[in-house]
């Protein structure tokens, strides 16, 4: 894609005349076009504006499909705002998103048809139009399949209301809620400037062409996989498989030969995990360390060769791995390059469309994010003795504001500059490296800032702990005191497996050694005073991040063994 794109629209006609006889989709074994799918689009968009629905709100939720990808363009090109939701909420976290946002109609998955109906008969919301993007029996629920069809003989008839339709870049036209990981979401307004600026810097920073294939797995509504996963891809005439869910992960890869994926650290550090275990288990464990140290001063290519072992057992054909929505354990990161497969980090947030920096094979440091792309520029805001202070960015990407709140907008954006909430550190060579969230630090007494994502880090590292949480816990009000505890979720008979324990006070007192180790590593003031223990797993948003207020909430009710 060498072409200037003004909107979203401009993007999918510019890329459509360049690329519209290449695959695009390929689901279940069948070739969708870009010219197919764009055909698509706009006969949908063409039923929508004939529907009435011109200038209106319309959600979209439902899980990462070609209906879904098809129904949000079709809003966003011409006929109005896109609204996606995420598919995991509750019907009354559901039934207040779709009242704040004053949606009028909506596309849905067949299994929440249910949901949305009930949602629809309350006298407080907007919602009038209901649009299933597969079947139903209820005639007062439009069919997705049948609008395309309308909007085809439309099109024939010479209605081109959607086709001429115009866009004002620098409208809202995109409505998103943050995941709310320690307070209330927000409605993230953003614009085709916005989306069309981060597509640019993409483009001028990824070695990514029409040749490669995208797996998409993360969830559409999430604006990271809506705009890399999935826009980027239709820009430069690449093709996209959506997976099965994320334990087909592997298979998925070999299956569809896929050279693009983007997933959260979870993902790519149980892979990791897997493979040394699987190793471990054949007595060749010795061996590849070896074959690890020898490989560290070999090119990229030359570990591909060392290690094809690994790569046939993952997918030959993987050109690039990216890591997002968290921070990635830095002995996996260093591990998978090892291999010779190209992992980077990337980093972004709603606010800014999403992506604001992303390593590449070129630009590439140990444990960082990478730089700035090309058009957005950043800094530390307050930065201590250490240079940490709150990461602030500026560009075009940046949103327009939160959805009628002027207070937090004025309390994030100051001057153009975005604050990101979290803190970081940039180096001499612009690199920049995350520290942790600027609301979830934990302050001691003495002053010090305790980070509880690198803490969890430490912890995960033990065999056997599924995931993690450090919270402070007050032990003496009048005194300010604050001990580190963690929470640690386990597996039982992975446990009882690993370390040939067998009542629960075993596992407890195996776990409670473990970490007496971690604390022997680290200062004293950073010691773990206290561990709960649970088979549950951590409350967290749809992209794994942790959500600290909810799992602190639930934590109150268990008592620090």
């Amino acid at each position: 894609m060498n072409f200037e794109i003004s909107s979203i629209k401009d993007m999918l006609n510019k890329s459509g005349e360049v690329f519209g006889n290449r695959p695009a989709y390929e689901i279940e074994g069948r070739i969708i076009t870009h010219n197919e799918f764009r055909n698509d689009v706009n006969s949908l968009g063409t039923a929508l504006i004939e529907m009435g629905l011109k200038g209106k709100r319309i959600a979209v939720i439902g899980t990462n499909s070609y209906n879904w990808e098809m129904a949000y363009l079709s809003i966003v090109c011409g006929t109005g705002i896109v609204v996606p939701l995420d598919k995991t909420l509750p019907e009354n976290e559901l039934e207040s998103l779709i009242k704040r946002s004053s949606v009028e109609a909506i596309f849905f998955d067949e299994k929440y048809e249910e949901n949305i109906k009930n949602i629809s008969r309350k006298n407080d919301n907007n919602l009038k139009i209901l649009i299933s993007m597969g079947k139903s029996t209820d005639e007062n629920v439009l069919i997705q399949s049948e609008l395309i069809q309308k909007g085809k003989k439309c099109l024939e008839d010479g209605n081109s209301d959607f086709i001429d339709s115009e866009i004002d870049e620098n409208a809202m036209s995109i409505l998103l809620f943050t995941s709310g990981t320690t307070s209330k979401s927000k409605a993230v307004m953003l614009s085709h400037k916005n989306i069309c600026t981060n597509l640019t810097s993409i483009r001028a920073t990824l070695d990514i062409n029409e040749q490669d294939i995208f797996l998409s797995i993360l969830p559409l509504h999430h604006v990271f996989e809506c705009t890399v996963g999935f826009l980027y891809p239709l820009s430069i005439g690449a093709k996209i498989v959506f997976g099965r869910g994320l334990k087909y992960i592997v298979e998925d890869l070999k299956l569809n030969n896929i050279s693009i994926l983007m997933c959260v650290p979870a993902i790519y550090e149980n892979i990791y995990k897997n493979i040394r275990r699987k190793f471990e288990k054949q007595g060749h464990l010795e061996l590849l360390e070896q074959l690890e140290k020898k490989a560290e001063k070999c090119t990229m290519q030359e570990r591909k060769q060392i290690f094809n072992q690994i790569h046939e057992s993952i997918d030959p054909n993987t050109k690039m791995l990216i890591s997002g929505a968290a921070a990635l354990d830095s002995e996996v990161e260093k591990g998978f390059r090892i291999w010779g497969f190209n992992l980077v980090q990337g980093y972004g947030l709603t606010e800014a469309s999403p992506v604001i920096s992303v390593e590449t094979e070129k630009d590439y440091r140990l444990s960082s994010i990478g730089k700035p792309m090309v058009g957005i520029q950043a800094k530390i805001v307050n930065g201590n003795e250490d240079g940490i202070g709150e990461l602030a960015i500026k560009g075009d990407n940046v949103m327009l504001g939160y959805l009628e709140d002027e207070e937090n907008t004025n309390n994030v954006i100051k001057d153009g500059w975005l604050l990101t909430g979290d803190l970081a550190k940039i180096d001499e060579d612009g690199y920049i490296f995350i520290c942790g969230r600027k609301k979830s630090v934990i302050v001691l007494k003495n002053g010090k800032n305790i980070f509880p994502e690198e803490m969890e880090k430490l912890v995960n590292k033990i065999d056997g702990v599924k995931e993690s949480f450090i919270f402070g816990k007050v032990t003496n009000k009048s005194k300010g005191d604050v001990k580190l505890n963690v929470e640690i979720v386990f597996d039982k008979n992975e446990v009882q497996d690993i370390y040939n324990v067998n009542t629960v006070e075993e596992i407890y007192e195996t776990f409670n050694q473990k970490i007496k180790q971690v604390n022997s590593l680290m200062p004293s003031y950073k010691a773990i005073k206290g561990i709960v223990f649970s088979e549950e797993p951590l409350i967290k948003t749809t992209t794994n991040k942790i959500k600290r207020d909810e799992n602190i909430a639930r934590i109150n009710s268990i008592s620090v063994q």
